[in-house]
């Protein structure tokens, strides 16, 4: 896990404007000069900007993408990769870090580089399933033998409880956090706002670091020792499970949500660079019956129904999942939960 593990440190809350990445899969820099072309007859190369959960994933996806294409064109493509909290690499991108895809971990962060003029309309529709070639969800990782007797959302919001979660403000799995918390409130006070956001108030008061991503607060409930639970991507507490199988054990909740993590390519970039085809080429791969088979070996849920079900005796596919449909879409759910001055702001407090 040490070696697997990168930490961010940061000050939670603070989105810094300049443009450096974490790199993932080769050792060279995230980001390229973007003057002229990205590659010549022979090799081209494409930088892929994503969020800290799919370092693993797209280590293996990125070989495997690499021998694709090099039988597809006869030419050898580099992949950079750039890794981070999901909301952090959306402004990294929109203030000047060149991508040629971005694999973000929702569809509002995406909007965000979009809002920032690199990314034509209609990007959700132009790769299968709303671009979301995988999907997760969020769970529990607790200490083996649950101490806590953790067992579902009102647990957490118990006297005693330490929580670890990363900052809705520019972490994409913290977002998707909130709102399955918010979730399972809602159908507890049956839409009573005031005290849905009593319980949202009280789970937030029993957080004891807020990581500015998901690795970085996976780092700090397993590496450093703290808390009692880690609000967590599914994927996320299986690999801690994979590493430290008699330390930790996964607990899901009664409700969760459908997380959607979204891929799109980043059209001012790819025109500019002459990278169009290689880039779309690597988003539409992830559909292939190899990559979805990748992505469920990396506890990822594959879109693809079938190979889904090849992988029923890893997840747990009877979930109770809401979507981000049920809170009106991401538009919506980020002006009134998540935007300077909403409900996150209004009720958390340090």
């Amino acid at each position: 896990m040490k070696k697997r593990i990168l930490s961010i440190i940061l000050l939670a809350g603070i989105l810094t404007t300049t443009a450096f990445g974490f790199t993932g899969c080769n050792n060279s820099e995230s980001g390229s000069s973007g003057n002229g072309s990205a590659g010549s007859a022979d090799k081209v190369t494409i930088t892929n900007v994503s969020y800290d959960p799919t370092r693993e994933l797209y280590a293996a996806y990125n070989e495997a993408f690499k021998t694709h294409w090099k039988e597809k064109t006869g030419q050898d493509v580099e992949i950079t990769q750039s890794h981070g909290g999901s909301g952090k690499q959306a402004l990294e991108v929109a203030n000047g870090l060149e991508a040629d895809v971005v694999t973000l971990a929702l569809e509002g962060d995406v909007d965000a580089v979009q809002d920032a003029g690199l990314i034509q309309d209609g990007w959700v529709d132009e790769f299968d399933k709303d671009s979301a070639p995988y999907t997760s969800t969020i769970v529990f990782l607790v200490r083996k033998g649950n101490p806590k007797n953790i067992k579902d959302w009102d647990d957490l919001v118990k006297d005693g409880v330490g929580i670890i979660t990363p900052n809705p403000k520019t972490s994409g799995g913290a977002r998707w956090n909130y709102l399955a918390a918010w979730a399972y409130a809602d159908k507890l006070y049956n839409g009573d706002e005031a005290k849905i956001q009593e319980f949202i108030k009280k789970l937030f008061q029993n957080v004891l670091v807020l990581d500015s991503g998901a690795r970085g607060a996976t780092t700090t409930f397993v590496e450093n020792g703290q808390g009692d639970v880690l609000i967590a991507w599914e994927n996320e507490a299986f690999l801690s499970i994979k590493d430290y199988p008699d330390d930790y054990e996964i607990i899901t909740p009664s409700i969760s949500i459908l997380a959607q993590p979204s891929v799109a390519i980043v059209d001012e970039v790819v025109d500019k660079r002459g990278t169009r085809e290689v880039a779309t080429e690597y988003l539409n791969y992830l559909y292939s019956d190899e990559a979805q088979k990748i992505a469920g070996d990396n506890y990822y849920r594959p879109s693809n129904e079938k190979i889904l079900k090849e992988y029923s005796d890893v997840f747990n596919l009877d979930i109770n999942l809401v979507t981000i449909d049920d809170f009106g879409g991401w538009d919506e759910a980020q002006e009134k939960h998540f935007a300077d001055g909403a409900i996150f702001d209004q009720i958390y407090e340090k």
